[in-house]
């Protein structure tokens, strides 16, 4: 049987099936041929970036940057992409992946995003997005630590990262690699990094999900105080919350204090934060009796 004419409303649904842009070899790879691909163009259902990107009107403009340019998206415009937990104030502007050599990338004058020239740590084919590796080589020189290891601990937990793996690639400066030795892959959000990093450089002790009272906790500081941190998608439901008010219950008549922080707590008013847990410290809350 003769396999079915494709037409241009095809070729629409497979483009925006791959958000909205495509290389012209993938295209005639799927089995579009050469004039169809033509005519779609010709008649304003796409346009094309270097004549080698087809790309419908609404593609995501971080995509069709990185067509113009001949290189791929990176560091947080990456990780935004991927959803990994974005710490508070990192700036919109697209982050572009490229290699070094390759030639003045066509942006235009009003271009206002960020370049990464350094050596690929991983092929990407023909993606216009980079690899992660390049990704969080990249993060950890472009954003302050706390909040690179945040994208980091992200990272592991949404791409499914190996703590050893991870270690094992050969990362291009410094600051990598520290972030590589520093993330444990325990944080359930990011919220638990902002609060742990602070806590470690303090010279305290501090496990992450540790179990106790048959749940486990968000962090355990010293012997016996636990900190509790209600993120935006955690604990959102009345059943969910009565369990937590429960569980802390439990905790308090076992000997533990508990602190309960939100994410605007720990996001919007970190000093406040941070000083009850230095008074619950000075206190020695955490020592056990």
């Amino acid at each position: 049987m003769a396999a079915q004419k494709k037409s241009a409303e095809d070729l629409k649904n497979w483009l925006t099936e791959r958000n909205g842009i495509a290389h012209r070899e993938d295209i005639l790879g799927a089995g579009f041929g050469l004039q169809l691909m033509r005519t779609f163009v010709r008649e304003g259902g796409a346009t094309t970036i270097r004549r080698t990107w087809v790309h419908l009107s609404d593609a995501p403009a971080e995509l069709t940057a990185a067509a113009r340019a001949g290189g791929r998206v990176t560091c947080t415009t990456l990780a935004r992409r991927k959803r990994w937990w974005m710490p508070e104030g990192i700036g919109m502007a697209v982050h572009l992946h490229l290699v070094p050599g390759s030639g003045s990338p066509r942006l235009g004058a009003d271009w206002s995003g960020v370049t990464h020239w350094t050596k690929p740590l991983a092929p990407a084919g023909r993606s216009l997005e980079g690899t992660v590796e390049d990704a969080l080589a990249h993060i950890a020189l472009c954003q302050p630590r706390d909040a690179a290891l945040v994208l980091w601990e992200s990272a592991v937990q949404k791409e499914r990262l190996t703590l050893e793996s991870l270690r094992r690639v050969r990362w291009p400066s410094r600051a990598a690699k520290d972030l590589a030795e520093s993330v444990q892959g325990l944080s359930d959000s990011g919220l638990e990094v902002l609060v742990v990093e602070p806590l470690r450089r303090w010279g305290l002790r501090v496990l992450q999900q540790a179990k106790i009272a048959g749940r486990f906790v968000d962090l355990l500081v010293g012997d016996r105080l636990v900190i509790q941190i209600d993120g935006w998608e955690f604990h959102n439901s009345s059943a969910q919350r009565g369990r937590d008010i429960a569980h802390d219950a439990e905790l308090r008549l076992r000997g533990y204090t508990v602190l309960r922080f939100s994410y605007a707590q720990i996001v919007h008013d970190w000093l406040t934060t941070e000083a009850l847990i230095r008074r619950a410290v000075a206190a020695g809350l955490h020592l056990a009796a």
